[in-house]
């Protein structure tokens, strides 16, 4: 199967910069894409941005560049059309992914060992649509959650009637939350498949989730520091 890398990172960010800002002495996206680079199971590598300064950053590190367009580089745009265009650009390369390693550049919570052993998943059941990093929170179950209702008062966010819901955690089941870390995606039976799960239906509906204890990524200031933490501990 086909492997290759999609390290993706926006420009227009509340944060300025934030994919090339420096931590412990490399900008943030060399971290997820020197972990790509360090696996051994990826055969080419392609950085979509609509940022210059990230697509010359990735570019350094060995990436391919993909010039996002404008509308794909909005915070509102929708990570489909942002693959749907960087595979088309692939393509014109002579390039066609049979498996997809998604990257986010914002996050330096990635491992090659990580990444192998999520496309391994894939490799070993072709029918799987996605494998996924994702991390365990049972204090934040749905079913804990609240929602304000009509009066202002709280609600929960699920019909319960008839049913008794424990309000131990330990009582209440799974409760997995993804990472924005990597996504690795069949190809065939993601993003070009029809009605993926919502809200990320580019994943497609077969999705395995590879558990991991801790995931960051950047939004603010705080998780720059949080990021040094992650790396000082875990690399």
């Amino acid at each position: 199967m086909k492997i290759v890398a999609l390290l993706n990172g926006r420009g227009n960010n509340t944060l300025k910069d934030k994919n090339i800002r420096e931590v412990c002495g490399k900008p943030l996206l060399a971290y997820p894409a020197q972990a790509a680079m360090q696996s051994s199971r990826i055969e080419d590598f392609y950085v979509s941005s609509d940022d210059e300064k990230i697509r010359s950053a990735a570019h350094s590190l060995g990436y391919k560049k993909i010039n996002r367009p404008e509308e794909f580089g909005r915070p509102d745009s929708n990570q489909d059309d942002v693959i749907l265009h960087a595979l088309g650009k692939m393509l014109e390369d002579g390039v066609k992914p049979d498996i997809l390693v998604i990257l986010l550049a914002n996050s330096v919570s990635v491992k090659a060992e990580w990444i192998d052993r999520c496309v391994d998943e894939i490799q070993n059941d072709p029918t799987l649509s996605a494998v996924v990093p994702v991390v365990s929170d049972l204090d934040h179950h749905p079913f804990r959650a609240k929602r304000r209702g009509k009066e202002g008062l709280l609600e929960p966010f699920f019909d319960f009637e008839g049913q008794k819901i424990s309000g131990n955690r330990q009582e209440i089941g799974d409760c997995f939350f993804l990472c924005h870390n990597f996504w690795v995606l069949n190809v065939k039976n993601s993003i070009r498949s029809k009605g993926g799960q919502a809200p990320w239906e580019f994943m497609g509906n077969r999705i395995k989730p590879f558990e991991v204890e801790s995931s960051v990524d950047v939004h603010t200031e705080e998780d720059l520091w949080r990021s040094e933490k992650w790396i000082k501990e875990n690399l």
